[in-house]
């Protein structure tokens, strides 16, 4: 175990940086703390910075050739992380990036950085300075010849913490894009008409004149002013005279004719 010395700014003690290497206890802990520190940079980004998936960040801990560095402040019972870093001597990974035969033919013998975060409270107080110390020592007892590793080109903060360490770029995919002009699916915004007066609001609906002529059918025939034939009183006889007079109705209560019975005059 190692350990680097840090001023606490509460109590003003020097407050020590330890290192030590993962332990299986410590997977979700430190899942958290990486979801924390790359929580602002992945917002920013095409391509997810680090963690991928919590089921590939537990899988590392079972392959070989990775380490796994925790570094911690301990105050009394409690630790706080304020550093995590994640290394390995061989590409590991179906998606990574790099292209091994790139390392053979420049006679370069990497030590990959897959993780290197920076609680956001402590970054600036000589936690990452630490831990690129670290991973530089591991690669000299390895036999390496480089810390090769990769990071977002809008991610201005990091960058210029690498250049300041004699980082260089060495080669990377650059995401290009073309914008293409298509016509929206949605209409675009439309004027919301103004509010009627409140007077118009409060007066009564007229109600709507109904038409004097109905509306008749196409081709409908002319309709007789004539009554029913239920209403219709009996027609003249056939041996009236044509336009012959009908017999005057009786007055109401007036005495009628009555017809001659056949049987008395027998």
């Amino acid at each position: 175990m190692s350990k680097a010395a840090s001023s606490s700014p509460e109590s003003g003690e020097e407050s020590l940086i330890h290192v030590r290497r993962i332990h299986r206890r410590d997977l979700n802990r430190v899942w958290e703390f990486l979801k924390k520190v790359f929580r602002d940079v992945n917002r920013e980004t095409v391509e997810y910075q680090r963690p991928r998936s919590k089921k590939r960040f537990l899988e590392v801990y079972e392959e070989e050739g990775v380490e796994q560095l925790l570094f911690e402040i301990r105050q009394g019972s409690t630790q706080e992380i304020v550093g995590y870093a994640e290394c390995a001597f061989e590409i590991t990974g179906t998606d990574n990036w790099m292209n091994e035969r790139y390392f053979t033919k420049h006679d370069m013998r990497p030590l990959f950085v897959e993780e290197l975060a920076v609680h956001p409270d402590y970054q600036g107080r000589g936690v990452g300075a630490f831990m690129l110390e670290q991973l530089e020592h591991l690669a000299r007892l390895r036999g390496c010849t480089h810390l090769v590793l990769e990071v977002a080109e809008n991610n201005i903060g990091a960058l210029r913490f690498y250049r300041k360490r004699s980082f260089y770029r060495l080669d990377a995919a650059i995401f290009m894009a073309k914008k293409v002009a298509v016509d929206s699916e949605l209409l675009p915004p439309r004027a919301l008409k103004k509010p009627r007066p409140p007077e118009e609001l409060a007066a009564p609906a007229r109600p709507k004149r109904s038409s004097r002529r109905a509306a008749k059918p196409r081709g409908a025939e002319k309709r007789s002013s004539a009554p029913p034939p239920s209403q219709r009183r009996a027609s003249a006889p056939p041996d009236a005279p044509a336009g012959g007079t009908r017999e005057p109705l009786a007055e109401e209560g007036a005495p009628t004719a009555s017809r001659p019975d056949p049987a008395r005059n027998r």
